[in-house]
């Protein structure tokens, strides 16, 4: 019989998981196609977003509420993102290589080193 905790945090996630996949039918339903208008009409990648917005339900609401509220600022907001992922892709295309080479020369000699010893027969 498991104890009072593990049952509070079994019901905790069990309340959690209802309350994602309400809020999911509903973003999936309502919520999508008025915070990204891209996504009219195209219903086949829908079930893909169920999972994610299990988990990240607090972050759907917030999103929907805050687009709900911005009235004609999405032109806006859109190009901040733009921009905020276009500094991100060339961070990335900075930082990426400069680490493989980082590793590539602080590398050792790899397997060569030790003979090899076996396990078992």
């Amino acid at each position: 019989m498991p104890g009072a905790v593990p049952s509070l945090i079994h019901d905790a996630m069990l309340a959690y998981a209802a309350i994602g996949g309400i809020v999911a039918l509903a973003f999936l339903l309502i919520g999508l196609d008025r915070i990204d208008p891209a996504a009219a009409g195209a219903y086949a990648f829908r079930p893909l977003l169920i999972p994610g917005l299990m988990l990240l339900w607090p972050v759907a609401i917030v999103c929907w509420v805050r687009r709900q509220g911005s009235g004609g600022r999405g032109t806006s907001m859109r190009r901040r993102h733009r921009s905020a992922h276009l500094r991100i892709w060339i961070a990335l295309a900075v930082v990426l290589p400069a680490i493989l080479l980082a590793a590539m020369s602080l590398r050792q000699n790899g397997p060569t080193e030790a003979a090899p010893i076996r396990l078992s027969d």
